[in-house]
């Protein structure tokens, strides 16, 4: 089987912790100019193209602009920096919990995205790492969802990161999640839940439906008081939400949660109030380069257990 040609190296740096984007020109079209195939297929539109290719910001694998009359070449790259978004400053630290010449394991805190996704750019967990470490190589090898803190595993080397996304997909990385949601002495706990989820493109919630079980995950009650409880989590797959859909399922919702089992309207920019009480707490995996067995423990607290009062306020 033929190797896969690996991209040139980017002739652009970061910035603000964020790579340009690389945009490969596809065989099999038939344009005249690069400048026509971008405006046909990327979202600003002719005036900002226009204006980009002016401005010297498209550039190809050597790093000389490219011009409104660059021919096209089928497999040609070019790069160039996105328009950072005005992004809200989340006011929560980044806290690294290990680092090694492998690996950089961090403890996110809520409402900061693992890696930029849409709106989400520079502040995010990956850009701000590498901003603050000076390691402009780093990458995630999994992630979490906004909402959720906790501890997320980043690589340092490019080249290795296969290998602990590897770790990821053949189920070798041991989670537990925490969790705080109401308590009901009726719910059978401990409890191994199994079920279908899907998430649709555009439907901003996923949800449970009739199949063959794709989601697995087990809940155990910790301790309750006050009509709420703290919840062991530990899910066996990797579906989108899948914790925060069988809490739901089971009637005992995550405090916090914006979308289950009710989607609500999203918050305000700038409001960090009543954060989604779940956390990535455990993170155990033997280190696929070194050998090492390594176990890592989030000390955060979740604050509506700790403090309902000030959390729901």
């Amino acid at each position: 089987m033929r190797r896969r040609t690996p991209p040139p190296p980017s002739p652009l740096p970061q910035r603000e912790g964020v790579d340009p984007v690389r945009f490969r020109l596809p065989a099999g079209d038939a344009w005249a100019t690069v400048r026509d195939h971008l405006v046909a297929r990327l979202a600003p539109g002719a005036e900002v193209i226009d204006g980009m290719l002016d401005a010297g910001r498209i550039v190809d694998a050597t790093g000389s602009p490219v011009s409104r009359d660059t021919a096209y070449r089928p497999g040609m790259y070019v790069w160039f920096h996105r328009e950072l978004p005005d992004e809200e400053r989340v006011p929560f630290a980044v806290d690294v919990v290990y680092r090694d010449e492998h690996v950089v394991v961090a403890d996110k805190p809520h409402f900061l995205a693992t890696t930029p996704r849409g709106s989400h750019v520079a502040e995010t967990a990956l850009a701000r790492l590498r901003r603050e470490l000076g390691t402009p190589r780093l990458s995630a090898a999994h992630r979490l969802d906004r909402l959720t803190a906790g501890l997320v595993l980043f690589t340092v080397r490019p080249e290795e990161r296969g290998s602990y996304q590897t770790l990821f997909r053949d189920k070798r990385v041991a989670k537990e999640y925490e969790a705080v949601a109401p308590y009901d002495p009726s719910v059978d706990l401990p409890r191994t839940l199994r079920s279908r989820i899907i998430k649709e493109r555009g439907v901003v919630a996923a949800r449970e439906v009739e199949g063959e079980p794709n989601a697995v995950s087990r809940v155990e009650l910790l301790e309750h008081r006050m009509g709420r409880a703290r919840y062991r989590l530990v899910p066996f797959t990797g579906q989108t939400h899948q914790l925060r859909v069988h809490m739901s399922a089971l009637g005992v919702p995550i405090l916090g949660d914006p979308l289950y089992p009710v989607v609500t309207g999203p918050a305000a920019a700038g409001d960090f109030r009543r954060p989604l009480q779940l956390l990535a707490r455990v993170l155990e995996f033997t280190d696929p380069i070194t050998g090492r067995e390594h176990r890592f423990v989030s000390p955060r607290v979740l604050r509506a257990w700790s403090s309902y009062d000030e959390w729901a306020r």
